[in-house]
C-alpha cells in the first residue's frame, strides 16, 4: 500500500517573521502562518506585563477586507443582510463588533467593522478568512466590490498603550474604546482602531507589509512594550472572557447561546427599525426573546490543576454529561485556573458547581460571572 499523503506545506510567514526570529520568538504552526508562541521572557512575564504596561503582538495572520460602493450607506446596507449588527447606524471612524450568521443562526466566525468615510473594513480570524471572503463574494451584491486587503497587523495592548503610540501619532491619545481613524506611522498610511482581544485598554495597528517592521521596532523602542507571543494572547482573552472562534463559538452556536447578544443592534431586533434580515434571524431572535436551553458560562476551579478545552462537565452524582469546557488555562493574573463552557441553562447561575472529568477524576469547579478580569477599556 502506498504511503499516507504528508501534508509539507511550509506555514506562511507574516512581514514580522524576521524580526520575531532575532527577538527569540518560539515560533510554532498557527493558523497556517509561523507565529510565536512565547518570547524568553516567557507567557507569564508577557501576560502580567500587557495587563500592567504594554506588550506588542503580531496579529498579521488575521484576515482584513475592504467593501466598496459608491455609496458607502450601501455597503453597509449589503453587509446588515449577512450580519445583525447595526452596520447602517455605524458612524465613520467608529467600529463595531459583529457575527456572520448561517441560515440556523450558527455563528460562522466574529468579526470586527469599522466605518472610514468611503468604505467599511472588516477584521476576520485566520483560519476562516478563506472562507469569509468566499462568503462574502458569493452573497454581496454586484455594486459592492470586495478587496482583501494584504496588509500587516499589530496589536498593541495594556495601559502603557496610549502613551507608547501617542510618541509616534500624537494624535491618537484622543481616540476612545472602538474609535478608528487613519494616522501616519513613520510615513506610512496605517489604520489604527482602539481595540483588541485582551480587555485591556490598546490598539490594533493596519499597515502596508513593508512599513511593519519598522513600525513594531519603533514601538519596542519604548522600554515598557514588550513582545508577547500567542500562549499570553489566549491566556489574556481568556481571563477576559472573551470567545475564540472554533472553540467557543462556531456554526452550532447561536449568539445567544453565546452570551454575545450585545453584538445585535437594537435596530435588529424585535421592533427595531430594520429588524432580522440577516440569516438564522427567526431562530436568534426567537432566543433573545424566550431564552436558550444552554449558555456560555465561565468557570472557577476549586483546586489548582486547569481544566482544559474539551473536558466534559456534570452534575454532581450524576454520570451523564451535561456540557463541555470550551477553552481552560491558568489565569495568571488571578493565579488561579480559568474555564469557560456551556451548561443547561438552568445551571448557569453563579456559583452554581459542578464537576470536570479530567483523567479520570471528577474536579469541582463553580460557574462564575465573565468576565474573569474587569475591562480596562478608556470609553470616556
Amino acid at each position: 500500500m502506498p504511503a499516507p499523503a504528508v501534508d509539507t506545506v511550509p506555514p506562511l510567514r507574516t512581514p514580522l517573521y524576521d524580526l520575531h526570529l532575532r527577538l527569540g520568538g518560539r515560533m510554532v504552526p498557527f493558523a497556517g502562518y509561523a507565529l510565536p508562541v512565547q518570547y524568553p521572557a516567557g507567557l507569564l512575564r508577557e501576560h502580567l506585563h500587557t495587563r500592567a504596561a504594554a506588550g506588542l503582538f503580531d496579529v498579521s495572520h488575521m484576515g482584513q477586507i475592504a467593501l466598496h460602493a459608491d455609496d458607502p450607506a450601501e455597503a453597509a446596507r449589503a453587509l446588515e443582510a449577512l450580519v445583525p449588527a447595526d452596520i447602517l447606524g455605524l458612524k465613520p471612524g467608529r467600529q463595531r463588533y459583529g457575527l456572520l450568521t448561517d441560515a440556523h443562526g450558527g455563528i460562522l466566525d466574529d468579526l470586527m467593522v469599522a466605518r472610514f468615510a468611503d468604505r467599511l473594513v472588516l477584521v476576520v480570524n485566520a483560519a476562516n478568512k478563506a472562507a469569509d471572503a468566499a462568503h462574502l463574494a458569493a452573497h454581496l451584491p454586484a455594486h459592492v466590490r470586495m478587496e482583501v486587503l494584504p496588509r500587516a497587523l499589530l496589536a498593541l495592548q495594556g495601559p502603557g498603550a496610549e502613551a507608547a503610540l501617542a510618541r509616534l501619532a500624537p494624535g491618537t491619545a484622543a481616540m476612545r474604546f472602538m474609535d478608528a481613524r487613519a494616522v501616519t506611522l513613520l510615513g506610512a498610511d496605517a489604520l489604527v482602531t482602539r481595540s483588541g482581544y485582551t480587555g485591556e485598554d490598546g490598539f490594533e495597528i493596519s499597515l502596508p507589509e513593508d512599513a511593519a517592521t519598522a513600525v513594531a521596532e519603533a514601538l519596542l523602542a519604548d522600554p515598557t512594550v514588550l513582545p508577547v507571543g500567542l500562549g499570553a494572547r489566549d491566556s489574556l482573552r481568556l481571563e477576559a472572557g472573551l470567545c475564540l472562534h472554533g472553540a467557543d463559538i462556531d456554526p452550532t452556536t447561536t449568539p445567544i447561546e453565546a452570551g454575545l447578544a450585545f453584538a445585535i443592534g437594537p435596530a435588529r431586533r424585535r421592533g427595531g427599525a430594520r429588524a432580522g434580515g440577516f440569516p438564522g434571524a427567526e431562530r436568534v431572535l426567537a432566543e433573545m426573546e424566550a431564552g436558550t436551553v444552554r449558555g456560555r458560562v465561565g468557570l472557577l476551579a476549586e483546586g489548582r490543576a486547569p481544566v482544559r478545552a474539551g473536558a466534559s462537565l456534570f452534575a454532581e452524582g450524576e454520570d451523564t454529561a451535561i456540557g463541555h469546557v470550551t477553552s481552560g488555562g491558568f489565569g495568571p493574573s488571578l493565579g488561579a485556573p480559568v474555564a469557560m463552557g456551556y451548561l443547561p441553562s438552568g445551571l448557569a447561575s453563579p456559583g452554581t458547581r459542578v464537576f470536570a472529568e479530567v483523567r479520570g477524576q471528577r474536579l469541582p469547579l463553580s460557574v462564575a460571572p465573565l468576565p474573569f478580569r474587569p475591562a480596562g477599556f478608556k470609553r470616556g
